[in-house]
Formats: C-alpha cells, structure tokens, sequence
C-alpha cells in the first residue's frame, strides 16, 4: 500500500505545483495587459447589427476584452433580460422598451443615455419602376400593393412597426391599408421580404434600406408623424463593471461616432 501512496501523492503535489503556475502566469499576464479578459454581452436591437458588429470588433482588438453582441428586436431582449438572460448593455431601438426595463429596475438608472437616431422610410424592390412616392395623407398605397403586402415590423412590440403604425395613423392610412400588413418579427424581416420582391411595399429605417442593393428607398416619412427614432442605450443592473463601463464609455467615442454614420445613423453623442 506504501507503494501506491508515494506516488500518488508526488503526482498530486505536481498538478498543484502546475496549477499554482498558471495562476500566477495568468495573474501576471492580466498585470501585464492592465485588464480583465472577461467577455462583456450585448443585447442591441436588430437595426443595429452592423454598426454595432464592427464597434464590438474594434473594441475587442483596442482592449483585449472580447465584446459578444445578441441581435434581435428590442421587445424580445428586453423579455429575455427580465428574464435573466447574461446581458451587460442593452441597446434598443426605441425608449418605450428601456422604460419597461428601467421600470423594473433591471439598468443602472444613471448609465442610460441617447445613443443615435434613424428615419423612417417607404421602400419597394429594387427592380420596381417606382422611384419616388410623395408620402401624404392624400397618397394611395393600394394599387401599388395590389395583391402583395406592406412589410413592417409588427407594431404590437418591434419598434420600427410601432414607429411604422404611428406614421400611417397620423397620416390617415392605417386602418385602410391594416388588412395588407404583413407583421414580421424584425425590421430586418420585413427588409427581406421586399429583398425577396414578396412585398410590394415596406417600411423600414433608412439605415436598413441603405445596406442593401436589392430595394430603393421611394420616400421618407415625415419626422412629425411619429416619435422620434432613438435608441438608448444602458448598463443592465449588476453589471456596472469596469469593462461594461469602458465599453459604454466607447460608445461615446469620436470613433464610433463615425461607425454610427458610415451606417445612416445620427450619432447623439
């Protein structure tokens, strides 16, 4: 039995000496570095996926701390965030969800702050002969639609589809034009669905109808028929880090300012 034991204990002293090492390489290497390596979780609102892709990028090369963004509309993020999910800032597409969550008591109150701003736009597919729409009360979208759809987001709780749904309202249109509505999703759905030329009408943020070759954007929604198209952003509660902070901090940055315009968007800061 004596056998057996020495050896055992002489691997086991090994492993701790090996373990004991890498901690130290480690704790040195963080030293080294000045920061933590720890990864920091995004939830942003599906209109935001490239322009926050490439910030989270940038990030991840300038500090060493990998930045992972989550895409989709603002309502499914912020019910996964009440519900627990691993976010540490929210990106949304309109206050009203940010209000849920602040209302809750789930974001750092004085973290929140106005990130950008979008525009509402009438697009059709590209191929189509139509090239400008002048956006009124008196305009009739129902030849134009015919026997296809007007593609939006669902306005019951994506934010361009709310957005989308108080234009039409203040315009006058949407009861007429609700029967042809196709709810989707995401704003990015219903971009696809004209993509596609399975929509003959859509309206999506201008930023979404730049990013693609494959439809035109027709017309642009007065900025007085809906409330204006911002997008908080904020720390989820917990989560204040100093590596969630850096990045917030980035996001105010002359840089990502010029990210948010490649893309469409109005940077606030």
């Amino acid at each position: 039995m004596g056998k057996k034991t020495i050896p055992y204990r002489k691997w086991e002293r090994t492993i701790r000496q090996v373990c004991i090492a890498l901690i130290l390489f480690s704790g040195y290497k963080g030293w080294a570095i000045g920061q933590d390596v720890s990864s920091i979780h995004i939830f942003a609102a599906a209109s935001t996926t490239n322009v926050v892709t490439d910030i989270c990028q940038l990030f991840s090369e300038t500090y060493g701390t990998k930045a992972l963004p989550s895409f989709a509309s603002s309502s499914t993020l912020a019910k996964q965030i009440e519900n627990g999910a691993p976010s540490d800032i929210y990106i949304s597409a309109n206050s009203d969800w940010m209000d849920y969550l602040e209302k809750k008591d789930l974001i750092v109150g004085n973290s929140r702050f106005d990130l950008a701003k979008n525009r509402l736009v009438l697009i059709v597919p590209q191929k189509s002969s139509i090239n400008k729409i002048d956006i009124n009360p008196s305009m009739d979208l129902k030849p134009i639609i015919g026997d296809g759809f007007l593609s939006m987001g669902d306005p019951d709780h994506v934010p361009a589809g709310m957005y989308a749904k108080d234009a039409l309202e203040k315009l006058g249109l949407y009861k007429e034009l609700e029967i042809k509505i196709a709810r989707l999703n995401t704003v990015r759905a219903a971009l696809a669905m004209v993509e596609r030329n399975e929509s003959s009408l859509g309206i999506v943020y201008a930023t979404d109808a730049a990013m693609t070759d494959q439809v035109k954007a027709v017309g642009i929604f007065p900025i007085d028929s809906h409330p204006p198209i911002v997008y908080p952003a904020a720390i989820i509660k917990g989560h204040d880090t100093d590596n969630v902070k850096r990045f917030l901090q980035f996001l105010k940055t002359p840089v990502s300012k010029s990210i948010f315009e490649k893309y469409g968007f109005t940077h606030n800061e």
